[in-house]
């Protein structure tokens, strides 16, 4: 597996993440979606640089490649807390097929992450398995957030 490759390519998804969160905190039509999106825009931020450490430390022997960027993600607690309450829901829904979009691309990385640390072993597994513990709060986030506007969008008596 051609290490430098696979992170060039793991950059370039995490870049494309960023400019669609980073565009749709813009476009949202409530502040809290807006408020989620740049949140999100930040932390694929923290992964475009922490993914560029990798690049720089590869053939590095020091240990150091992994050290950038620890703990968890804001999403796996905090914003579910925040963001999941009713009345957020039922102003989202304009915002539904931005949610499910955001879903898929933090569904993608996360599959991306399981399968590039399946396939490596030391340093470069640990990374991996580090992204998609990330990208897998991003995308429960987002299914649990789509599946709950969904929900209140197929309840709404027509002409909403």
């Amino acid at each position: 597996m051609n290490l430098q490759k696979i992170y060039e390519y793991a950059l370039q998804r995490e870049q494309e993440g960023y400019q669609f969160f980073k565009t749709n905190a813009d476009k949202a039509t409530h502040a809290a979606a807006a408020g989620v999106f740049r949140k999100l825009a930040d932390e694929e931020l923290m992964h475009i640089k922490y993914i560029k450490n990798l690049i720089e430390s590869l053939g590095d022997e020091s240990g150091t490649s992994g050290a950038l960027l620890e703990g968890d993600s804001w999403f796996e607690d905090r914003a579910r807390k925040e963001f999941l309450n009713q009345t957020l829901i039922e102003s989202m829904i304009p915002d539904v097929s931005v949610l499910r979009t955001a879903y898929l691309i933090e569904h993608d990385l996360f599959s991306f992450y399981e399968m590039a640390a399946a396939k490596s072993d030391g340093k470069a597994q640990t990374a991996f398995q580090q992204l998609a513990k990330w990208e897998q709060g991003h995308e429960a986030f987002f299914k649990e957030l789509h599946d709950k506007v969904f929900e209140e969008y197929t309840q709404m008596p027509w002409g909403g």
